[in-house]
């Protein structure tokens, strides 16, 4: 195998459009902290529906495969959300590490209180832990390949862009719902009204953030590839 001089690797590295390079970024630290933001639920304003905060990290996901998908390819965004896996399994042996390590005499006796809420909020069932990255992988590669089926041959208007944003995260959101809360949660007790809230407040959010978060976040793209030129 030949290695690739040095200066010619550099020089591959700085074509990287600057706008999937920030992309790149946001979308490893949102598969780590979806998980922690997922420890509170939220009411929807004005209903009364509650849903995890993680789907907001999770849209920021669904928004970012999406753009780099309608920009750069659908197989990069493939490649991305598989990828996606890395920071998320690198943060959660870290967490391991760091529950299994013990806590200084100085937080036990005066910060009990941080440690136990610290252990609440990062220590999570095996069963919470599996479900989490199934129902990652499903419905984020589901969403990259509605997203592109429904762009047909061309690239479409702002409108376009907007439907077919909306239309991928609901139907992918809707799935990773069901995914995650029976993977998790079947047989532990009656999981039909928290399937049923879920899946509607995580597709209203579809509908309501996702057409102008995605026309947003391709805007932003373009600009910061033009600022790179």
């Amino acid at each position: 195998m030949i290695e690739q001089p040095a200066n010619q690797t550099r020089i591959a590295a700085a074509t990287v459009p600057l706008g999937l390079f920030v992309f790149l970024v946001l979308y490893g630290g949102l598969t780590v902290i979806a998980g922690v933001l997922a420890f509170k639920q939220v009411q929807l304003w004005p209903t009364r529906l509650a849903v995890e905060s993680g789907i907001f990290a999770f849209l920021g996901l669904v928004v970012i495969s999406s753009t780099i998908a309608q920009l750069y390819g659908e197989k990069l965004a493939q490649r991305l959300v598989w990828w996606g896996f890395l920071p998320l399994a690198f943060s959660a042996a870290l967490i391991f590490l760091v529950l299994w390590l013990p806590a200084s005499s100085e937080m036990l006796e005066y910060r009990g209180s941080d440690l136990n809420a610290f252990e609440t909020v990062l220590a999570q069932t095996p069963r919470i832990m599996a479900a989490g990255p199934a129902a990652y992988i499903v419905s984020l590669l589901l969403n990259v390949w509605i997203f592109s089926r429904l762009r047909g041959s061309g690239d479409g208007n702002t409108l376009g862009l907007m439907a077919r944003g909306a239309i991928a995260s609901a139907l992918s959101q809707a799935i990773d719902s069901v995914i995650f809360v029976t993977l998790a949660f079947y047989g532990e007790f009656d999981i039909a009204p928290l399937l049923i809230g879920q899946v509607i407040a995580k597709v209203a959010l579809s509908i309501v953030l996702v057409p102008f978060l995605i026309t947003g976040g391709v805007a932003l793209a373009k600009w910061l590839d033009r600022r790179h030129l």
